[in-house]
């Protein structure tokens, strides 16, 4: 191994794009302003962030995906939750049970966030989308709510007569939206004939490093995949002022994008095997304490080049977090949707990419929630008098004959 390799022995283990998109840390003390004030949105937000990843941190490999991005979709879908539905839906997404605010407020966040990319001159690009049933009844509030806030315009398809074209044709929208880095977001077989409506976020960003590293300087080096493990990867390095910082068991780097508004931060444990415990210790008031500790200064980085893609279902991982009922043909209340009771959430899809290089970072991600129609039977229910008859169905003889004019 060779002295340059050693220097980089020690190098990430967790990486967690962060509060960047806003342009601000995470404060360590939080104001409770009104309801329709943005900060108490990303607050919610951000727990609910930090809440998934504490679900699905089990799952070996790398992990990566948008918090902004399925936030912003449950968002849309909850615009049109009722009673219990919308109750746990607030309690697990950090939303406010008032929506009166919460829409206007995702509407101001939404702005902030595109004015991020043209403030730091990077491009980041947000879309929202509904994609609904022809014919099928949706309320104009519903549909004029996400198209005012959310930006969300209204298109009809056919999932009864042509769910593949309706797939293609929602898949085209968020490959347009993520510049092909998301190119088949729906593959076959994902909607069918019972499905009624989908919601969907696209999110795309790509920026410059501030200081970028040197494609001369990246060389081969370890990578120490765990204790007993160690691989080799494409190292890159430079040295220059960046925001540094080091607690008990953890070591942060901050690398700002082009404007310096934008930004990635690096969790590093300090042992090689402490991936485990610093995930623990992952909670809202800590990451505001770790990056307040953030202070400029000379540093010698060393950063591996690498490209995550990951694509799940989140169904049993919201219903597990606390609402159940949403998923349910039997209790879920979207009748802010269409007036009834006849839809529940079928699938929550996410995909998100990102390309880490030595210019800087690539990323998109998307989020499909898919509404389908509740199974509603015909109602046959006796309560007046009746005939009856008791019958062998092989042969068509009538075994027993009554009728019931007082139940006894």
């Amino acid at each position: 191994m060779s002295a340059k390799q050693r220097r980089w022995k020690r190098v990430v283990g967790l990486a967690v794009v962060c509060a960047g998109l806003l342009g601000a840390r995470l404060p360590v003390a939080v104001a409770q302003p009104a309801a329709s004030d943005s900060s108490v949105l990303v607050t919610g937000n951000t727990q609910f962030a930090l809440d998934l990843y504490d679900q699905v941190r089990s799952e070996e490999g790398n992990l990566f995906f948008s918090p902004y991005s399925i936030s912003t979709a449950l968002a849309m879908t909850y615009a049109g939750a009722r009673g219990e539905t919308a109750r746990q839906m607030s309690d697990v997404l950090h939303l406010p049970p008032d929506q009166v605010g919460l829409h206007p407020a995702f509407a101001a966040l939404e702005a902030r966030v595109k004015a991020a990319g043209s403030d730091a001159h990077c491009a980041l690009h947000v879309a929202n989308s509904l994609w609904g049933q022809q014919g099928y009844g949706f309320l104009d509030e519903f549909l004029s709510l996400n198209k005012q806030h959310y930006g969300a315009a209204f298109h009809e398809v056919d999932f009864v007569g042509a769910p593949e074209e309706a797939r293609r044709r929602i898949s085209a929208w968020i490959a347009e939206q993520t510049q092909q880095l998301i190119k088949e977001m729906l593959r076959p077989g994902d909607l069918d004939t019972d499905d009624v409506l989908a919601l969907v976020n696209a999110l795309y960003f790509k920026g410059d490093w501030a200081s970028q590293f040197d494609p001369r300087h990246t060389e081969n080096a370890p990578f120490h995949a765990s204790a007993k493990s160690t691989v080799e990867v494409p190292m890159m390095s430079q040295t220059a002022q960046f925001a540094r910082a080091t607690t008990g068991q953890l070591e942060i780097l901050e690398l700002p994008y082009a404007g310096e508004r934008l930004s990635m931060v690096v969790l590093l444990p300090k042992e090689r095997d402490g991936l485990a415990a610093v995930e623990k210790a992952l909670s809202a008031d800590n990451l505001a304490r770790w990056l307040g500790e953030l202070r400029p200064r000379t540093v010698r980085v060393g950063l591996p080049r690498f490209k995550l893609d990951l694509r799940v279902d989140l169904t049993l991982t919201l219903a597990g977090m606390g609402m159940p009922d949403a998923f349910s043909a039997g209790k879920a209340d979207f009748s802010g949707m269409t007036g009834g009771r006849d839809l529940f959430i079928g699938m929550v899809l996410h995909q998100a990419r990102i390309d880490v290089n030595e210019e800087g970072t690539e990323a998109a991600a998307a989020t499909v929630v898919k509404m389908k129609r509740s199974a509603i039977p015909d109602a046959f229910v006796a309560d007046h008098p009746f005939l009856f008859l008791i019958r062998d169905t092989r042969t068509g003889s009538i075994l027993f004959l009554g009728r019931v004019v007082k139940p006894a």
